[in-house]
């Protein structure tokens, strides 16, 4: 049986302590997750998670570092997850952004904001890679950068 993950990107930015986080409704449950979402088809991973970030909280993403990659096994519906996280700084808020569905709202929140029972989490990854980040694991960005974009051809020389 061959294994198909559902690939997917996030961002974690730290400023101040806080951690930025998106408020979610899945399934009729709602849940805390850093700004994440799937690759797209012919997309690399520095832009998705570019795009995510924008897309889910309004802010601009620049990645600084690859956290890692984890892999996550949702025992509820069987699917996978294998997920590209970075780090790095957000700038250029636009706060009247409509965000995709289904967040409900961006928040800055603390690692102990995080924890509280009144806050679940959407997976476990979101407090492992919160950790991970402040632990100072850093990967370079060369990694992965570019590892979904297609390889430019030559042109033949002309003569």
């Amino acid at each position: 049986m061959s294994w198909k993950p559902d690939i997917t990107v996030a961002a974690v930015v730290e400023q101040e302590g806080r951690f930025l986080c998106v408020e979610e409704r899945i399934n009729g449950r709602r849940v805390y997750n850093q700004p994440a979402g799937h690759v797209e088809h012919g997309e690399d991973f520095l832009a998705a998670v570019v795009r995510e970030t924008l897309e889910e909280t309004g802010w601009q993403f620049v990645p600084e570092a690859l956290l890692g990659v984890y892999s996550w096994h949702a025992p509820g519906s069987g699917r996978s997850t294998l997920r590209f996280t970075f780090c790095g700084q957000v700038h250029g808020h636009d706060p009247a952004r409509t965000l995709d569905v289904p967040v409900i709202a961006a928040h800055w929140l603390t690692r102990p904001q995080l924890l509280e029972p009144a806050r679940p989490l959407r997976t476990p990854l979101v407090i492992h890679c919160t950790d991970d980040y402040l632990s100072g694991r850093r990967l370079p960005l060369a990694a992965v950068a570019g590892a979904m974009a297609p390889t430019p051809v030559a042109a033949p020389a002309r003569r």
